[in-house]
């Protein structure tokens, strides 16, 4: 399978979505594209190049990190299905209005053009808040699937929401047949 995987910021999540792209790159050709901030952002969970190296020596290419270079994806139909791993709320807004304004969303927007699945995995501090609308808006849309997701400290951060990254390929195996991983609430 080709599978894209964007990832987005929501720094903290980055080790344990490192774990799923390591076991994807071992059975599939994958893409990386990044936004600007998972690209080039050094932060207390480490160094962006050398993230960005990793992703690039599993995969065995370059990511993709401009909208020039993820715009192709889609003509070129690149990709059988399209993960956005962590996918923050950020993107998650962006997403349901149709801004195109990075690598991450312009890759989505360019996938989508082929009726071919875009699987999201949640990473939001504003999931059962601001970002609430998103997720319905984008439940509602032919062609998003989501990994099941949920609270990931409900009493220190009420509105958290984080997807279940073990279960990544177990979604796009179900998102390839057309169909929502259940239950999507945890």
């Amino acid at each position: 399978m080709k599978l894209g995987f964007a990832i987005c910021g929501s720094f903290c999540n980055h080790a344990r979505v490192m774990e799923e792209y390591e076991r994807l790159a071992a059975k599939h050709e994958l893409i990386p594209i990044l936004t600007d901030n998972a690209a080039g952002c050094d932060t207390r969970f480490g160094s962006a190049e050398r993230f960005v190296e990793r992703l690039e020596t599993l995969a065995g290419r370059r990511a993709v990190t401009s909208i020039v270079e993820a715009e192709p994806l889609g003509p070129t139909n690149a990709m059988d299905a399209l993960t956005v791993a962590p996918c923050t709320g950020n993107t998650l807004a962006k997403l349901a209005a149709g801004v195109t304004d990075n690598a991450v969303t312009m890759a989505v927007k360019s996938h989508l053009r082929n009726g071919k699945p875009v699987v999201l995995a949640l990473a939001t501090n504003d999931g059962l808040a601001a970002s609430a609308v998103n997720i319905g808006a984008l439940l509602n849309r032919k062609h998003y699937y989501f990994v099941p997701f949920g609270q990931d400290d409900p009493a220190r951060k009420p509105t958290s929401l984080v997807a279940d990254f073990s279960r990544l390929e177990e979604t796009v195996a179900a998102a390839l047949a057309g169909r929502q991983l259940q239950p999507i609430l945890l």
